[in-house]
């Protein structure tokens, strides 16, 4: 509340005549370090956005992010060239914002009795409230990068690794899989997956779940890329082969859970990139998978 109101977020007021609220929420979180433990506690307050209608409410929703493809290039560029890699915070990012629009919210769980009837005018920097943010931020300065997006990042006279242990570690400590047996590889090479009927359909929204957050290992993990891109053709409609697949992912991972990228200094100074393809590998469609890579320098 005290980061919410040093940015002056609102104005009290009455609901004008016509006018309609939108409703919030506290949402708690726990902040870890790159080692696992703990940083802080931290609350948010925010919008509850879902309830505004698109064209009446609010016409943005764009906010500009970097691509995990500009980072990895980044890192590339930065390991040949010797550039250092520091790492900011940038404090109550999503409080920084400025909205066009006027927008009318209530007033959060708990202070009902301390607004008493009255609105909050203008919510200019609330979580979650479907606008852009703006150029202004109170910034700490973390020093040099380490740990960024679940990512770890360890630098060397050799190089810049990226890995993502503390990330393959918690997801098998989730899904009961940490004391699993290993597997060699992420896929058994001899089993096509495709649609099917046979067996139990399972929850899918835990599979969703599962392969939502192996898509995101994936940036740092390629060896899995195409065994995942398998798996996430069948999210709409997943049996027990299906999630008996995505098992044998989280199994390989654990064999190897330090794996990563590893960009390492070159002379050559060359953009390189390959691409393959099989013929009509699926079973369900005769479509035909492709994949490539790009270099640059050399990893």
């Amino acid at each position: 509340m005290r980061a919410l109101e040093k940015n002056h977020t609102w104005e009290v007021m009455g609901l004008p005549k016509g006018k309609t609220t939108v409703g919030c929420k506290w949402v708690f979180t726990v902040k870890y370090n790159s080692n696992g433990s703990l940083e802080r506690y931290k609350a948010r307050l925010v919008a509850k956005g879902f309830t505004q209608t698109y064209g009446i409410d609010y016409l943005e929703t764009f906010a500009p992010v970097a691509k995990l493809n500009t980072v990895r290039v980044l890192l590339s560029i930065a390991a040949n060239l010797d550039w250092p890699l520091q790492q900011l915070d940038v404090k109550n990012a999503f409080l920084n914002g400025n909205l066009e629009e006027e927008v009318y919210m209530d007033p959060p769980p708990g202070f009902d009795e301390h607004f008493g009837s009255k609105v909050w005018d203008h919510v200019t920097e609330m979580d979650r409230l479907k606008k852009s943010l703006a150029l202004e931020f109170e910034i700490k300065d973390l020093g040099s990068l380490r740990y960024f997006l679940g990512m770890e990042v360890a630098r060397s006279k050799r190089g810049i690794v990226v890995s993502q242990r503390k990330y393959i570690l918690d997801l098998l400590k989730e899904t009961g899989m940490s004391g699993c047996r290993p597997a060699d590889t992420p896929i058994d090479p001899n089993q096509k997956l495709g649609d099917t009927n046979d067996g139990n359909l399972v929850n899918t929204t835990r599979y969703q779940k599962l392969v939502g957050k192996l898509i995101y290992l994936s940036h740092t993990r390629p060896d899995i890329a195409f065994a995942v891109s398998i798996v996430s053709q069948f999210m709409h409609s997943p049996y027990e082969v299906h999630l008996e697949a995505v098992y044998r992912i989280l199994r390989y991972l654990k064999s190897t859970p330090g794996k990563g990228l590893f960009f390492k200094k070159s002379e050559q100074k060359t953009i390189e990139a390959y691409t393959d393809a099989d013929w009509a590998g699926s079973v369900t469609d005769r479509r035909s998978t492709s994949g490539y890579c790009t270099y640059i320098w050399e990893i």
